[in-house]
């Protein structure tokens, strides 16, 4: 009898092997859906986010994301608009040079016309405050020139939210390679039609 009473002692302290099998079945089934389940919310993740990027608002509602360009579409013709000629006084010693520029917008498209005709005044003083603040010689530079086209058109983006913080920063961003949205304003170019020096 007393074996009988060790027999039964032993068996209740094993437990049966089925049982070490089904477990690890489970677990492994178990780790197995979780990184299952783990890979596809990062593959949605990644493509919620690139789809994101690409349809964020922009920060003002005047600038337009720019879009894919599309080679096999027909290109359609430039939109300029040319503003009257202006004359400046430079900022050369005695105050006696003065400037006659006129300059050409290029746009975005044929719709963007109407908004920058809207802030012309806005636009057309800012770009005689800048030209005022040049000397004879820096225009007559091809650098002072560019300089110049890069100050007009930064100035052009003003009213529709750009600013020239902005545009430096942009610029640093591009430095140090950093992935911003890019954000087109209505004049994209800028061009001038005379540019005299007296």
């Amino acid at each position: 009898m007393a074996t009988k009473h060790a027999d039964a002692g032993a068996n209740a302290t094993t437990p049966p092997v089925k049982s070490n099998k089904k477990l690890f079945l489970i677990i492994g089934l178990v780790i197995v859906l979780v990184l299952g389940g783990g890979v596809a919310f990062l593959m949605l993740n990644k493509k919620h986010a690139d789809d994101g990027q690409s349809e964020a608002p922009a920060a003002h509602p005047a600038p337009v994301a720019k879009k894919a360009v599309d080679h096999n579409a027909p290109k359609t013709p430039p939109v300029y608009l040319p503003l009257d000629n202006m004359v400046v006084n430079l900022a050369d010693e005695g105050g006696e040079k003065v400037a006659q520029v006129g300059i050409v917008f290029e746009l975005s498209d044929a719709k963007s016309a109407e908004s920058v005709k809207a802030y012309l005044p806005t636009i057309r003083s800012g770009v005689l405050i800048l030209l005022s603040q040049r000397t004879s010689s820096e225009l007559l530079s091809a650098d002072g020139k560019q300089k110049l086209i890069d100050a007009i058109l930064r100035e052009a983006s003003v009213p529709f939210g750009g600013d020239a913080e902005d545009q430096e920063e942009e610029t640093s961003a591009k430095k140090k390679k950093k992935r911003r949205q890019v954000v087109e304003y209505p004049v994209t170019g800028v061009l001038f039609s005379s540019l005299v020096i007296q």
